[in-house]
């Protein structure tokens, strides 16, 4: 009796075991948002590089765009919506869109897309214009009052 008892304990033991085995093995949620990319086979840096660095990136593409008038594709704003845009959203903004998804992790906010539009070109067309409601007012308001971005001096 004892015996069969040891048995019963034994096989509920090694079901456990199975289980907890099962549940190991299985692939385990990282930490970290979920980054896609919807075109292209790779970025135009190495991923890790572009993890730490985008924002580098981005500004020295403004800078040399902006200030000096050269412009390139390779690491244009526009280059990184037409590869990371969500098709089924048409956006890279977003619960799980691949900018939001990141910054609302690392806790940072977007203002890129306060002027330039978060949406791919398709056949050719520029998406609609970007912009919240009252950026105009806010753009109005600081060439009246001389001040970037409307901020108060």
């Amino acid at each position: 009796m004892v015996f069969g008892g040891m048995a019963v304990v034994a096989a509920g033991m090694l079901t456990v075991s199975a289980v907890l085995a099962a549940e190991t093995s299985a692939a385990k949620p990282t930490l970290g948002p979920t980054v896609k990319t919807f075109k292209g086979d790779k970025c135009v840096e190495d991923t890790d590089y572009m993890r730490r660095n985008h924002m580098k990136v981005i500004l020295h593409q403004r800078d040399e765009t902006m200030h000096r008038g050269i412009r390139t594709q390779k690491h244009s704003l526009k280059n990184c919506v037409d590869c990371h845009a969500d098709p089924k959203t048409n956006s890279v903004l977003g619960k799980d869109g691949f900018c939001e998804s990141c910054h609302v992790y690392a806790s940072v906010n977007i203002d890129c897309f306060t002027c330039h539009t978060a949406a791919p070109e398709k056949n050719g067309q520029p998406p609609k214009a970007a912009g919240p409601a009252g950026l105009m007012e806010k753009m109005r308001t600081s060439a009246v009052t001389g001040t970037a971005n409307g901020n108060q001096p």
